[in-house]
Order: structure tokens, then sequence, then C-alpha cells
């Protein structure tokens, strides 16, 4: 049986917040990751609405969209390659999830701080 779906959302905030410089917002009522000035994924604020997640995918943007439920993000942002993926049905596997928040994270944080991630996951290979 699949994880309930405020459950993958809380995995994924908690994956998105320990990236290098990563920190949580809340502008205009949603709970956004940043790096810098620079959002890098959306979360649905709390267990009570329906759960989705929002990230900028320059490279994997037709793949999420192949998501049952997904679309290009509103407000124009579709466009720049941001989607947005619903957790509560068709969701794939959390380590997809995962993967598609680091490209995002990766897609607007400082070279130091991906280089900061790059040398994380390096020793975690070992």
């Amino acid at each position: 049986m699949a994880a309930p779906a405020w459950r993958i959302r809380n995995a994924l905030r908690e994956y998105a917040f320990a990236f290098p410089g990563a920190r949580e917002d809340t502008p205009w009522g949603e709970s956004v990751a940043k790096v810098g000035k620079k959002i890098f994924a959306f979360f649905t604020p709390d267990a009570s609405r329906a759960q989705r997640l929002t990230v900028k995918l320059p490279m994997s943007r037709d793949a999420a969209l192949g998501v049952p439920g997904s679309e290009p993000t509103g407000y124009g942002l579709g466009r720049s390659g941001w989607v947005t993926i619903p957790l509560d049905r068709g969701v794939p596997p959390i380590e997809v999830l995962r993967e598609w928040l680091e490209e995002s994270y990766r897609a607007v944080a400082p070279k130091k701080l991906a280089a900061q991630l790059d040398a994380r996951l390096d020793v975690r290979s070992r």
C-alpha cells in the first residue's frame, strides 16, 4: 500500500531542507523551499489539503508531465519548466521525486552550494 500523500510531502520537505543553504519560507500561504532568494520547490502548506509538489525541471519536465494529474505550473511558471505534481494518485517512487527536487535545487542554487551538495552525495556513495 502506498504511503499517504502527506507523509510523502513531509519526507520530501525533510529532504529538500537538508540541501546546502536551503530554508523554508511561506509567501502567499504556501510552504516553499528556497536557496538564497530563489524558490526551488513549493509544498502544500498542511495535511488538510490535496498534497502536491511544484518543482523547476529543465531536464525532466516531460517525464514529470507524464505523471497522472501533473501539469505545467500556473502563473506563467510552466513556460519556465515548472511542473506541479499531485502526491495523492499515481505518484512516482519517492526516489524519483527526490531526484526532481535535486534537479530543481540545482537549477537555481549558486554553483558553490551545488558543489557542496555534490561533495555530500559523493561521500554517501562511498
